[in-house]
């Protein structure tokens, strides 16, 4: 009778601990298990002074860090429609002085590009959210914005806003 009690107990604690999953991630991303597609729309410029190549370049991007970072795939505007939704556009690119030296001259300027994000969650507790995204980058004001634009968007404002959009859609932070 002891064998048969210890064999029901070894039985049951399989069972309940079966149905138990926890899901590790190595990128801090968390996709809900029904969620299998995204979409990531082409991000418009609605800004009044722009850069051409920044709505293509920062779609691309987005788009490479959820397909690499997570097991979602891709779909296009033509599928039906797709667990996962970012829809965006470009409102703010400007330059402005950082700092000013004791002569009244600009020292630094900076360079700002704001992105408005709508994320539409249509799997698991569908929370979506729609929010603004900023990212700044500083240069010598000697230098001319022309020649030192492209740098700043690659290199510090264009990866800076696609890591905070993953990770508030992704990480919730």
């Amino acid at each position: 009778m002891t064998t048969t009690i210890r064999t029901f107990i070894a039985l049951a604690m399989i069972a309940l601990l079966g149905g138990c999953s926890v899901h590790y991630s190595t990128t801090g991303a968390s996709i809900d298990n029904d969620a299998k597609t995204v979409n990531i729309r082409f991000i418009e410029n609605r800004a009044p002074i722009t850069n051409p190549t920044l709505s293509q370049k920062i779609t691309q991007k987005l788009r490479d860090k959820v397909t690499s970072q997570t097991r979602l795939i891709q779909v296009g505007d033509n599928e039906p429609r797709a667990d996962y939704e970012f829809r965006g556009a470009i409102t703010g690119y400007s330059f402005s002085n950082a700092a000013v030296t004791n002569v009244d001259q600009a020292a630094t300027s900076r360079l700002n590009v704001t992105i408005n994000i709508t994320f539409i969650k249509r799997v698991g507790d569908k929370k979506g959210f729609t929010q603004s995204f900023t990212r700044s980058a500083d240069f010598n004001a000697n230098q001319l914005p022309s020649t030192v634009e492209g740098r700043l968007l690659d290199e510090n404002i264009i990866p800076g806003i696609v890591d905070d959009i993953f990770n508030r859609a992704f990480a919730n932070w």
